[in-house]
């Protein structure tokens, strides 16, 4: 496990079938590359992951899911630079997603697949998948295509035969990786459609190096939480002082308690707080605001010291002001460089002011009257051609059909 930061968030059980609140591995440190000589340093293109599409059934509530994270032309003046891979401009990629819907869409089932999938290349365990099919008597599917470096493109293929018993076997998982060269004029398309033809190779997931990703959820109930720090880095305090003073103004300072590894004390009018090992002493005197903003601390200070590439932030500001979110949000994506992604799921409809590409929003719906598609995953860019079409107006206006219903809350006040 040499290069695995281990966070206390949920983790698979000792049999490997179920999911425990504590010990998951949710961030997977980047591996320093050959000939490194300092701690902290890592070689660039070795350990990334971008996602490119998910296409999902009979996992968690997702059937016949679908969501693509490329986008078809280059946008000019585009506010996210960098779209695309580095002396590859035809490959292109949605380097920010964000994610809205209503409760209950698989905004948070879509993120824990994902962690699922990242876990597997640690040790190629397929009873990851076993606990999140959700109808034993079908067949589970799961297709993601990513990038790991400049040069190949993959495809993760998992099928999980029906077993209505739930016994699983290992016959019963059928894992393939297939992979391509990305040329220098490919687009995501032709590499897709080459893999589609079998015209491709075929490795396995102990030679496929992923652990530069971090995934964070919301977990302000939990009172035992981990939360993720950066000890040996000088510019990991001073954002988190800054972060933490915004969200209560009556935090005086925060120190690096010197005498303590990884100890931080957050010091205010009458108290003082300390965090030892990501653990709040006393969890009763900071806001849910306040401690969510250790995470935010975290992520702006990984992304400032190029600690992961991909990113999952699920409702990390659901405690939080939404000019702060949306500030924070801004620097994330200004400290997004090249070859790195984020996705970001949200309920604050101010996010849609900001000035980011259309290809940017993904909108979660669910259709009960659908049974064979009951989560739909909507582009708004699909939707909005032209510049001058206001993303807000049409949200406003119901135009994805993702309003939740309120009428039976209404009901109530009949009584």
């Amino acid at each position: 496990m040499e290069g695995y930061y281990f966070g206390k968030h949920e983790q698979i059980d000792e049999g490997g079938m179920g999911l425990k609140e504590e010990g998951w591995e949710k961030a997977g440190r980047r591996k320093a590359g050959r000939g490194e000589a300092e701690q902290g340093e890592t070689q660039r293109g070795e350990t990334l992951m971008i996602i490119m599409d998910i296409k999902a059934d009979n996992l968690y509530a997702l059937k016949k899911f679908h969501m693509n994270m490329s986008y078809p032309k280059k946008i000019v003046d585009s506010t996210i630079p960098g779209e695309y891979l580095a002396e590859k401009p035809n490959f292109r990629y949605k380097k920010v997603n964000i994610i809205m819907g209503g409760n209950a869409t698989g905004k948070t089932s879509l993120g824990k697949l994902l962690m699922i999938f990242a876990n597997y290349f640690k040790d190629g365990n397929y009873k990851y998948f076993i606990n999140v099919v959700n109808d034993k008597t079908r067949e589970a599917v799961l297709s993601i295509d990513f990038v790991t470096n400049r040069e190949f493109f993959y495809r993760f293929a998992l099928c999980i035969d029906a077993n209505k018993n739930g016994d699983y076997q290992e016959s019963d998982i059928h894992i393939h990786i297939y992979y391509t060269n990305i040329g220098k004029k490919d687009n995501y398309e032709t590499c897709a459609k080459r893999i589609d033809g079998m015209n491709c190779q075929e490795t396995t997931y102990d030679k496929i190096n992923t652990s530069g990703w971090y995934f964070s959820y919301p977990q302000d109930a939990w009172k035992n939480k981990t939360y993720s720090s950066i000890e040996d880095d000088d510019n990991y305090l001073y954002i988190l002082e800054q972060t933490l003073k915004t969200l209560d103004p009556s935090i005086k300072e925060v120190i690096k308690v010197s005498e303590v590894d990884n100890t931080y004390a957050i010091k205010l009018n009458n108290h003082s707080v300390i965090i030892q090992d990501g653990k709040i002493a006393d969890t009763e005197i900071l806001s849910s605001g306040t401690k969510a903003g250790l995470d935010i601390s975290y992520i702006i200070a990984s992304l400032v010291c190029d600690k992961h590439d991909l990113y999952y932030c699920d409702e990390l500001f659901s405690y939080v002001n939404s000019d702060v979110e949306k500030a924070c949000l801004s620097i994330i994506i200004e400290k997004l460089t090249e070859k790195k992604q984020l996705f970001f799921t949200t309920h604050n409809v101010d996010i849609l002011d900001m000035q980011l590409p259309k290809h940017s929003f993904t909108f979660l719906k669910k259709d009960l009257s659908d049974e064979e598609l009951c989560i739909k995953c909507i582009n708004a860019a699909e939707f909005l051609k032209r510049n001058t079409d206001s993303l807000k107006n049409a949200v406003e206006n119901d135009l994805f059909c993702t309003t939740p219903e309120l009428h039976r809350l209404y009901d109530i006040a009949e009584l």
